[in-house]
């Protein structure tokens, strides 16, 4: 039997073993997904221990800078943003690729979100992957909002490295530029009852997407469309990185029917 499995710390919430059962099951491979609990720190230790029977492996937080390091060979765009969620098993080894990359060009393809210019809310690790797919879509301008120039800088460069040119602007209302398209890389929980940013947020661009997906709709989202913005939200863009995560551990293309059937029926159980 095949194995694979979703490293992470928490990771008792996972829905990945809801993606990934499902595409074993319509693929009808007889292969087994789990979660295991596991740090950036043990790691190395335990994806190095893992037999010839293991075929990939999932990785969220704290683990991606971990894994990208521990991998024997790494998809240049695991380089460029700076981290992986997806081990492959190979002949030699592991490598490592950072399917967020899919998953973010999945967000924006749901919002329509087409043209020149981008603002993107937040400069960790999130932001990263959305650089690519917005260079990916011919976006050229990027305005990343973070509290400080100097906690930008690190975003900023992954941006220009994608090709955009990129600029640091407060994360306050009054700094919010318009644009062709708006991307939240904010968790859930900074969006509280009484986010006084939604409305700047929600109103500079006609395609708005949040990363976030718990609570749904976000505030951001929720305001958005209360203006007629075309909207995305991070349920898309957790099933883009798996489907192509699918695609690393299986060799076939993915079942995204299947796959997004689970994760609807996940959400509403």
């Amino acid at each position: 039997m095949r194995r694979a499995a979703v490293l992470g710390k928490p990771i008792a919430h996972s829905l990945s073993p809801v993606l990934h059962g499902a595409a074993f099951a319509a693929l009808g491979l007889d292969w087994s997904y789990e979660r295991i609990e596991c740090d950036a720190d043990a790691l190395p230790g335990l994806v190095g221990g893992l037999g010839p029977e293991w075929v990939g492996l999932s990785v969220t937080m704290p683990g991606k800078f971990a894994a990208l390091d521990f991998a024997g060979e790494r998809t240049e765009r695991a380089v460029t943003v700076g981290s992986a969620n997806t081990l492959v098993r190979t002949e030699s080894g592991w490598l490592a690729d950072c399917t967020d990359v899919d998953g973010a060009e999945g967000l924006l393809a749901e919002c329509d979100a087409t043209g020149e210019s981008a603002v993107v809310v937040g400069a960790g690790g999130t932001a990263r992957p959305v650089f690519a797919a917005l260079a990916d879509r011919g976006f050229r301008r990027v305005t990343v909002l973070a509290r400080s120039e100097e906690r930008a800088q690190g975003a900023l460069a992954c941006a220009e490295a994608f090709g955009l040119t990129a600029e640091w602007a407060a994360l306050a209302a009054a700094s919010v530029p318009a644009a062709d398209v708006l991307v939240s890389t904010l968790p859930g929980g900074a969006q509280s009852d009484d986010f006084p940013l939604a409305d700047a947020l929600s109103s500079a661009a006609p395609a708005v997407a949040d990363v976030a997906y718990d609570p749904w709709p976000t505030l951001l989202v929720a305001a958005a469309e209360s203006k007629g913005a075309r909207t995305a939200g991070g349920l898309t863009m957790l099933l883009h990185q798996a489907f192509r995560q699918a695609e690393w551990f299986t060799g076939r293309p993915a079942p995204r029917e299947a796959m997004t059937a689970a994760l609807n029926a996940a959400r509403k159980a």
